[in-house]
């Protein structure tokens, strides 16, 4: 194995006030964040691989969020798919709204189309037309509690539009609770008898509504949970035998797979501080409706 190389990452979330939504503000599926720089500040944020859609809407005027992947670059309000790999966001970045979709609540409210998966697009052509009017609205929020509200009430919408039929089959939305409920660490045949279908037809449906196959998913939730008890300070060979796999080797390979890092790298990667999972839940940078 190559030795390790540390991340590259500039952020200090010190200089960051980070807000999260209230409870009654919380849908089923949806994650929201708010990102705001104490100073004018200078970012160089890489993203990490995540079992969601991950939205990142740029809040300045003049959209100075830049973001970078597979050498296509950006500016504004990106969308990023399962398995985004490299994809950075760099620049003077002013406040960000982050929200993120699991695969099903993303199928759903924005009808987003599987291929997603891998990719890394620009917020209109997920969103839809409105998307401009949907940032715009944003922005004129007085506060990351008005904002947050804003979000809930435009996916709230977005489910009383048609088609009226959710695009996922109920056995496929099973599934991926199931595999999100496990921690990645169920089998695809356990999926199957639970749901009453061949493991055939169950990763024909769950890749072709969620844009991944259900055993690639599992994978990528075991990834998520290991990386976040290594953002913890857990050592590499607790967190292999905490996450289910095989070996501290087998921990290695997965999170190489996933990242291109070393464990230890992972561990103190700057892009951890995004998720909300990851930060401390007692850091002063970290409160419920920040204003922004």
């Amino acid at each position: 194995m190559r030795s390790a190389r540390r991340p590259t990452g500039t952020l200090d979330w010190a200089l960051w006030d980070i807000a999260t939504p209230r409870p009654p503000c919380r849908l089923p599926g949806v994650g929201m964040a708010g990102f705001r720089p104490r100073v004018h500040t200078s970012a160089d944020i890489a993203m990490i691989a995540h079992p969601s859609l991950t939205l990142l809407v740029d809040m300045s005027d003049e959209g100075s969020l830049l973001h970078d992947a597979h050498g296509r670059r950006g500016r504004g309000s990106v969308v990023a798919g399962l398995l985004p790999g490299a994809l950075r966001a760099s620049g003077r970045v002013g406040e960000v709204l982050q929200i993120r979709l699991d695969p099903v609540a993303a199928a759903v409210l924005l009808r987003a189309s599987p291929d997603l998966c891998g990719t890394v697009v620009p917020l209109e052509e997920v969103w839809g037309r409105d998307a401009g009017q949907a940032e715009e609205r944003l922005r004129a929020a007085a506060s990351w509690d008005e904002r947050f509200a804003a979000v809930v009430d435009i996916l709230g919408r977005r489910l009383t539009e048609p088609p009226a039929r959710s695009p996922v089959d109920g056995e496929v939305a099973h599934a991926w609770r199931r595999i999100r409920a496990s921690r990645g660490r169920i089998r695809v045949d356990s999926l199957a008898d639970e749901v009453g279908w061949s493991r055939k037809r169950l990763s024909a449906r769950f890749r072709s509504q969620l844009g991944i196959a259900p055993k690639r998913a599992a994978r990528l939730v075991r990834f998520d949970h290991a990386a976040h008890l290594l953002a913890a300070g857990l050592g590499a060979v607790d967190v292999a035998a905490a996450s289910g796999y095989v070996d501290q080797s087998h921990l290695a390979h997965e999170v190489k797979e996933f990242t291109g890092f070393t464990p230890t790298a992972v561990a103190a990667a700057p892009w951890l501080a995004i998720d909300d999972i990851a930060w401390p839940s007692s850091s002063p940078s970290r409160s419920p409706g920040t204003r922004g």
